[in-house]
C-alpha cells in the first residue's frame, strides 16, 4: 500500500513537472509574438482542429501551468524529501522519536487540514459548476431542494479583455492538491509507523527518490 501510494505521488509529479518545460516554451513565444512579430491572436490546428485565441490569453494560460506544477508535484516532492523544513528539534532527535513525530504529524495535521481543505475545495468548484449555487453552510434539506433542480453551468468569465477564461479548472487543481496530500498522508503515516517497528535499518527502504548519478549525493534534496 506504501509504495503504490509513493509510485502514484511520483508517477503524478514527475509528469506534471513537463508542463514547466511547456510553461518556458510558452512564455517565449508569447514574448516574441508581442514583442518582435507585434502579433495580437495566434491558431493552433492539431490534426486539422483549429483553436485561435489572443497572444493574451496564451500568457494568462500561464497561470495554468504554474498551479498544475504546483497542485500536482506537492507530494512528489515530499516523497523526495525536498519540502523546506526548519529542523530545529526535529533534526537532533532519536530515530524512533522522529517517528513519532512524523506519525502524529500525518493524522494530526495532514490529514485533517487536507479534510477541511477539501470541504470548502469541493463546494467552491460546483459553485462555479452548476446552478443553483451550493454552499458547504447549506442545510441537507436546502442541499436536497436545489439538487432537484440543478443543471451544468460552467463559468468561463476573464479578468481581462480576450484573457485566459478556464478558471474553473484551477477548482479543480484545488480538489487534486488535497485529494493527493490526504492520500500521502495515509501512506506517510504507514511508512513512519513500519520504520518506528523495525528499526532504524529500515529507513528509507524502498523509497524511489530521484538521484542525480553516482557521486552527487551531497547535492541531492537541494535543488
Amino acid at each position: 500500500c506504501v509504495r503504490a501510494l509513493e509510485g502514484f505521488a511520483n508517477t503524478v509529479g514527475r509528469t506534471a513537472a513537463w508542463i514547466g518545460l511547456l510553461m518556458v516554451i510558452q512564455q517565449v513565444m508569447v514574448v516574441f509574438l508581442q514583442s518582435v512579430f507585434r502579433l495580437g491572436e495566434l491558431t493552433i490546428s492539431p490534426a486539422g482542429f483549429g483553436f485561435t485565441q489572443t497572444v493574451g490569453w496564451f500568457s494568462e494560460e500561464l497561470k495554468l501551468y504554474n498551479a498544475i506544477v504546483v497542485a500536482m508535484c506537492v507530494t512528489y516532492t515530499f516523497v523526495q524529501g525536498s519540502h523546506v523544513r526548519v529542523d530545529l528539534r526535529y533534526a537532533p532527535a532519536s530515530f524512533r522519536v522522529k517517528k513519532l513525530i512524523d506519525m502524529f504529524g500525518s493524522l494530526f495535521f495532514m490529514i485533517p487540514v487536507a479534510t477541511l481543505t477539501w470541504i470548502y475545495a469541493w463546494f467552491f468548484l460546483w459553485r462555479h459548476l452548476i446552478t443553483p449555487k451550493v454552499s458547504a453552510s447549506d442545510k441537507l434539506e436546502l442541499m436536497v431542494r436545489k439538487g432537484s433542480i440543478v443543471k451544468w453551468n460552467v463559468e468561463t468569465f476573464a479578468f481581462s479583455p480576450s484573457g485566459f477564461n478556464g478558471y474553473f479548472l484551477f477548482k479543480i487543481l484545488m480538489c487534486t492538491f488535497t485529494l493527493l496530500t490526504f492520500l500521502h498522508a495515509i501512506a506517510f503515516f504507514y511508512r513512519s509507523f513500519m520504520e518506528f517497528r523495525e528499526g532504524p535499518s529500515s529507513e528509507g527502504k524502498y523509497l524511489d527518490r530521484d538521484t542525480l548519478g553516482e557521486g552527487e549525493e551531497a547535492y541531492e534534496g537541494t535543488h
